[in-house]
C-alpha cells in the first residue's frame, strides 16, 4: 500500500462567531504543517528548496549540522508571517513542510524562540541597525528597597550620541542583601532513589517512567516542606562511548537514558541543608513521545507531576511503604509545595499549578486523583510558555537566562506580563534576569565536563569564526562559567523557597526590583523586576489610554508604524515574545523617543487610577541595550489638576547583542512623597508624565504602579477554566456534516477569554473576546465536511484560546481533525527510459491503481548497487545535485549523498514520471547502474518496490 504524504483540502472552518458575518477560513494551528508557495527553488535562499511542481509543493530546509533535541520549537517563518512548524527527518538536519496554497515565499526564515537557525551563527530574529542611543556612564537606574531620592547622582551624562560600543559592559553590582538564602543550613544531607512502575499517560503510546532522586535534610525533626524539580525537553537516550544521543523513548538497545533528573543536585542539597524535602523527577517518556502534542507536553508534565505528588501523600500517610531514603526522611509538609521547572519543565509545573486548582478535563488528564497538597509558588528555569497561560494566583519565580541558546526569546517574560490583570494580583511575579547564563547550565546533566551523556553549550558559535559574540561568547568577561551559572541558579531557587514557602519576608528584595543582591550568587550580575504583591493602581497601556507626547506601540505587531522594535535593531524583548499571531491583541508599550531633552510624554488611563497606601511608584522602563544615563523625570497629575513632580531616574540597558534578548525592562521607583504635599489626591491619579533629560534617546514604558513593600497572603480565586478540545471525525463517502470544535467550561463564576482562528492566508488571526461561563458553551466554531470515496488527506482545523481576565485556560489549542477514510491506492515504480547512453536521462514511473482526490508526494531514495558499477555525483547534472544541496566533488557514489527524490503523483492521475540526467564524458568505462527505492517519510525503503537504471558509454 502506498506510504506517501499527502496535501489538499477536505474541510472548512466557518468563522462566523469570531467575524461577526458568515464566512469561511482554514485554521494554522502552533504545530500545523501546512504553508503556502509559489516561489522556485532559484529564488530562494542557501539550503532551502521547493519540491514538487503546481500549487502542491514541499518547502525543505537543510541544516549545515544537526539541530539538537530542544525545548524550543522549529518553525518556518516568511517575513512576520508564521508557515508551520516542520517536521524533521532522522537526520536531524533536514526540515519539511508541506505547501498548499499560491502565496509568495520572501525572507525564509528557520526561528525557534525567536533565533536564527538558518544562518551560521544563529540570530534572534531581528538583525542590522542600531542600538539606540544613550551615552556611557551612570548607575544602574534600580531603586532600592526603600526606594529612591529622586535626586539627579549616580554619574554619567545622560548625552546625546550613539550606543557604547561595549557590549560586554557589565552592571555594576547592588548592595547585597540583609539575608542571603545562598548559604547552606544546619542540615547535613542523605540522597536515594526510587524507580516505580511508569504510567500511561493520555495520548502516548509508550508509558512513562516514575523515577526520581531524593535529598533529604538529615536530623530534621517535625514536617518539612517539599520542593519538586522536573527537567525539559533534552535528548531522552545516548550511547556509551561515543557523541549518539537520540529523542527515542523506550531507549533502543546498546543506548543508555539521559538522567537529566540528576541534573539539580546543587540545587536539592542546598534546600536539604535547609530544611526542605527535594525531590527531582525523570520525565524522559514525555520527552521522547511530546513532538505532536497539541501543547508541547505541558498537560503530560502536569500529570506526572501530580502523581509523584500523589505518591508522596501516600507514603505520608503509610510510611511503612515508601522507598528508604524517604521513609528514613523527616515527614513530609505537602502544604506546602514549591515546584520548580525548567525549559518545558516550567510550563509543565506552572500546568501542574493550574491544574491543582482548577481540575483539567478528566479525558485529557493523566492524574485524576484528590489534590492532598498545596501548591505555594512556582521557579520557572528558562521556561517554555507555548500557551501564554500563566497561573495568576499562585507567587512565581521566572529566571530569564541573558545567553540562552535555546529559549532565545525569553518568552518565561510572559509568566510576569501575563498575569496583569487577570486576577486579584497579590501574588508575586518576579523576573530573575541572569546575565551571561546560558539555557543548558542549570542543569549539571547538560553541562559538558560534568555530565554522564554528551552535552553542549547551547550558545552555539562557529567554532572556525572568528567574529566572537561580545556578550555570549565563552572568552567574554560577561559569561559566566558553569560553576558560576549553577551557584547564582541554586541560591535564586532558595531565594524563592524562603519567600513563597517559608514566608521570610527579608528575602523580598532579591525577588521583587528592589535592587539587592544575594552575594552567595557573586559574581553573577542579577537584575530582577516584578508585577503583583503589594502593587496597585497600575498605569498599564492598554486599548483605553491616551498616550499624547509619545506613541502607544503594539508588542507583536510586525508593522513598521506600530511596532514596538523595528526589525532593524539589535536583539529583541522578551517582552515581545510572540505568541500565536504577529497582531496579538493587548499586548501593548508606551514608545518615547526624542532628539531633545524636555520632550514630556503623558499616559492617562480611561479611568484615574488609585496610588493610595503605596509609597513609592514602580515602573518597568526599557532602554537600548549597552546604554547609560538615561535620565527621566517622573510626575503625575490629579483629576483636580494638581501637579506633582516625585523625581528623576536613571536607567541602563543591558549587555547586549543581535543574539539576546535584551531589550528588558529596568525596574525604577520614585517616592510619592511630594504627592503627599499640597493637597494630591493620590486616590485618583489621572495622569502619568515622563520627561527625558538626556539629550537624545529611546525608551519603552511596559507599566507602573504603585509600591510599597511587604509580601501579602495570596489565596486563589475561584475562576471559570477553559479548555478547547480536539475533535476527530471520519470523511465519510458522500454529503456534508457539520461538526463543532468541542469548547469546555468548568469550575465558578465568569470572566474573559480571547478566541482567535489564526488564517493561514494572511498569517494574522480572527480574534473575538466572549464572556466565559460553566456550563455554557461559549462560542460556537462550526466546520463544515465533505464526503468522498478518493483517498485524500487529514486536515486539521484549529481555535485558541488566551485568558482575558477573571478566567484560566488549560488546554488552550483545539479544534478538528477530518480523517481521511478511503483506502490509499496501490502503487509501483517502472522505468520508462531505463537503459540510456550518458548524456540522456534516466527516467522511472510512479504508478497508482486509482487516483487521489489530492496531490500525493512520494519519497525515492538512492540505493548501493548490489552488482557492478554505481553511478557517481560527476556521472549526473551537477545542476540536478544542487537542488538536493550536494555537489560533485569529491567524487563519491550517489547512495552517499543526500539526495532525496520526490515526486507528485497529481490529484486526479495515476502516474508521475521523474528523471535523473546524466552527463557525457570521454572516459571509458564500463556500464554503470543506479538503483532507486520508493520509500516511506523516514527514508526506509519500502520493500518490492524498487528498480535499477543503466548508464552506457556513448561510443
Amino acid at each position: 500500500m502506498i506510504h506517501a504524504r499527502r496535501t489538499g483540502v477536505a474541510a472548512v472552518v466557518v468563522l462566523a462567531a469570531l467575524a461577526g458575518a458568515p464566512g469561511s477560513a482554514q485554521a494554522q494551528p502552533p504545530s500545523v504543517t501546512a504553508a503556502s508557495a509559489t516561489a522556485s527553488d532559484g529564488g530562494l535562499p542557501p539550503g532551502w528548496r521547493v519540491t514538487g511542481e503546481g500549487a502542491q509543493r514541499e518547502l525543505v530546509w537543510r541544516s549545515e549540522r544537526t539541530v539538537p533535541m530542544g525545548d524550543a520549537r522549529v518553525e518556518f517563518h516568511a517575513g512576520d508571517r508564521l508557515l508551520g512548524v516542520p517536521r524533521a527527518a532522522a537526520d536531524g538536519r533536514t526540515f519539511r513542510l508541506a505547501l498548499d496554497q499560491d502565496t509568495p515565499l520572501e525572507d525564509l526564515r528557520v526561528l525557534s524562540a525567536g533565533r536564527r537557525l538558518d544562518a551560521r551563527t544563529g540570530g534572534s530574529g531581528n538583525d542590522g541597525g542600531s542600538d539606540g542611543s544613550g551615552n556611557d556612564g551612570g548607575s544602574d537606574g534600580s531603586g532600592d528597597d526603600g526606594g529612591s531620592d529622586g535626586s539627579d547622582d549616580g554619574g554619567g551624562s545622560g548625552g546625546g550620541g550613539s550606543a557604547a560600543p561595549d557590549a560586554g559592559r557589565l552592571p555594576a553590582q547592588p548592595p547585597a542583601n540583609a539575608v542571603d538564602p545562598g548559604k547552606p543550613g544546619p542540615y547535613g544531607t542523605v540522597s536515594g532513589e526510587y524507580d516505580l512502575p511508569p504510567v500511561k499517560l493520555p495520548g502516548f503510546a509508550e508509558p512513562v517512567e516514575m523515577q526520581a532522586v531524593v535529598v533529604a535534610p538529615k536530623g530534621a525533626t517535625g514536617k518539612r516542606p517539599l520542593a519538586l524539580f522536573l527537567h525539559g525537553r533534552h535528548g531522552t537516550c545516548y550511547k556509551p562511548g561515543g557523541d549518539d544521543v537520540t529523542g527515542d523513548w523506550p531507549c533502543p538497545a546498546g543506548h543508555k537514558a539521559i538522567p537529566s533528573y540528576k541534573g539539580y543536585l546543587r540545587d536539592q542539597k542546598l534546600l536539604a541543608s535547609q530544611g526542605y524535602m527535594t525531590v527531582s523527577i525523570s520525565a524522559n517518556g514525555i520527552n521522547g513521545q511530546d513532538g505532536d502534542a497539541e501543547d508541547g507536553g505541558a498537560q503530560a508534565r502536569s500529570s506526572l507531576v501530580r502523581r509523584h505528588l500523589a505518591q508522596w501523600a501516600d507514603w505520608t500517610a503509610h510510611r511503612g511503604d515508601a522507598p528508604a531514603v524517604v521513609r528514613d526522611a523527616p515527614e513530609t509538609d505537602l502544604s506546602r509545595v514549591l515546584l520548580v521547572g525548567h525549559s518545558r519543565g516550567g510550563e509543565g509545573v506552572n500546568r501542574a499549578a493550574m491544574d491543582s486548582l482548577y481540575p483539567a478535563p478528566a479525558a485529557q488528564d493523566g492524574y485524576r486523583g484528590p489534590v492532598s497538597w498545596k501548591i505555594r509558588g512556582t521557579v520557572l528555569i528558562g521556561p517554555t510558555i507555548f500557551g501564554h497561560n500563566p497561573v495568576a494566583d499562585v507567587p512565581s519565580m521566572t529566571i530569564l537566562p541573558g545567553c540562552d541558546g535555546d529559549v532565545a526569546d525569553l518568552q518565561g517574560e510572559v509568566y510576569v506580563d501575563g498575569t496583569r490583570g487577570v486576577s486579584k494580583g497579590s501574588a508575586l511575579h518576579s523576573a530573575v534576569y541572569v546575565v551571561g547564563a546560558n539555557h543548558n547550565f542549570f542543569n549539571s546533566e547538560w553541562t559538558p565536563g560534568q555530565a554522564e551523556a554528551p552535552a553542549d553549550d547551547d550558545f552555539w558559535e562557529d567554532p572556525d569564526s572568528h567574529d566572537r559574540d561580545k556578550v555570549c561568547s565563552t572568552r567574554s568577561r560577561t559569561r559566566l562559567t558553569a560553576g558560576e551559572q549553577q551557584k547564582a541558579g541554586a541560591t535564586y531557587t532558595a531565594a524563592a523557597a524562603r519567600l513563597f514557602v517559608a514566608g521570610d519576608d527579608r528575602v523580598r528584595p532579591l525577588l521583587d526590583g528592589s535592587n539587592r543582591r544575594a552575594p552567595s550568587a557573586d559574581p553573577a550580575r542579577v537584575l530582577t523586576h516584578a508585577v503583583g504583591a503589594r502593587r496597585t493602581g497600575g498605569f498599564l497601556p492598554d486599548n483605553g489610554v491616551k498616550v499624547t507626547g509619545g506613541r502607544l506601540c503594539a508588542a507583536v505587531d510586525p508593522s513598521a508604524t506600530r511596532a514596538c522594535l523595528s526589525r532593524k535593531v539589535k536583539g529583541a524583548s522578551p517582552h515581545f515574545a510572540w505568541w500565536q499571531s504577529a497582531t496579538e491583541a493587548g499586548r501593548s508599550a508606551v514608545a518615547l523617543k526624542w532628539s531633545a531633552a524636555g520632550r514630556a510624554t503623558k499616559v492617562s488611563p480611561a479611568k484615574p487610577v488609585s496610588l493610595s497606601g503605596a509609597t513609592h511608584l514602580a515602573l518597568r522602563v526599557i532602554v537600548p541595550p549597552n546604554t547609560s544615563g538615561t535620565k527621566l523625570d517622573v510626575s503625575v497629575t490629579d483629576s483636580a489638576g494638581r501637579r506633582a513632580k516625585l523625581g528623576r531616574v536613571k536607567v541602563d540597558g543591558l549587555p547586549g547583542t543581535a543574539r539576546t534578548a535584551s531589550y528588558w525592562a529596568r525596574e525604577i521607583r520614585v517616592p510619592l512623597t511630594a504627592a503627599g504635599r499640597g493637597g494630591f489626591d493620590l486616590k485618583h491619579v489621572k495622569s502619568l508624565t515622563l520627561t527625558p533629560r538626556s539629550r537624545t534617546g529611546q525608551a519603552w514604558m511596559m507599566d507602573a504602579w504603585g509600591w510599597a513593600p511587604g509580601t501579602p497572603a495570596v489565596t486563589a480565586a475561584a475562576l471559570p477554566r477553559v479548555d478547547i478540545g480536539r475533535l476527530r471525525v471520519k470523511e465519510g463517502d458522500s454529503g456534508t456534516r457539520t461538526y463543532r470544535v468541542p469548547v469546555m467550561v468548568s469550575g465558578h463564576g465568569s470572566g474573559k477569554v480571547r478566541f482567535s482562528v489564526p488564517d493561514r492566508d494572511t498569517g494574522r488571526t480572527v480574534d473575538k473576546t466572549v464572556t466565559v461561563r460553566p456550563g455554557a458553551s461559549p462560542i460556537d466554531v462550526p466546520v463544515v465536511v465533505r464526503g468522498d470515496t478518493r483517498f485524500g488527506d487529514e486536515e486539521r482545523h484549529f481555535l485558541l484560546a488566551k485568558a482575558v481576565r477573571g478566567a484560566v485556560v488549560g488546554s488552550y489549542a483545539g479544534g478538528v481533525t477530518v480523517e481521511d477514510d478511503d483506502p490509499a491506492p496501490v502503487m509501483g515504480l517502472k522505468p520508462v527510459a531505463g537503459r540510456v547512453t550518458e548524456g540522456k536521462k534516466l527516467t522511472w514511473r510512479v504508478t497508482f491503481s486509482a487516483p487521489a482526490e489530492v496531490d500525493v508526494r512520494q519519497v525515492v531514495r538512492v540505493l548501493p548497487v548490489t552488482a557492478g558499477v554505481e553511478l557517481s555525483t560527476k556521472d549526473v547534472d551537477p545542476r540536478w545535485l544542487e537542488n538536493f544541496g550536494e555537489r560533485p566533488s569529491p567524487e563519491r557514489p550517489l547512495s552517499q549523498t543526500g539526495v532525496w527524490i520526490t515526486v507528485d503523483v497529481r490529484a486526479g492521475r495515476t502516474t508521475a514520471d521523474f528523471s535523473v540526467p546524466t552527463v557525457k564524458d570521454r572516459v571509458t568505462e564500463p556500464a554503470e547502474s543506479l538503483r532507486l527505492a520508493l520509500a516511506d517519510w523516514d527514508g526506509e525503503p519500502l520493500p518490492g518496490l524498487e528498480s535499477t537504471g543503466t548508464v552506457v558509454d556513448a561510443s
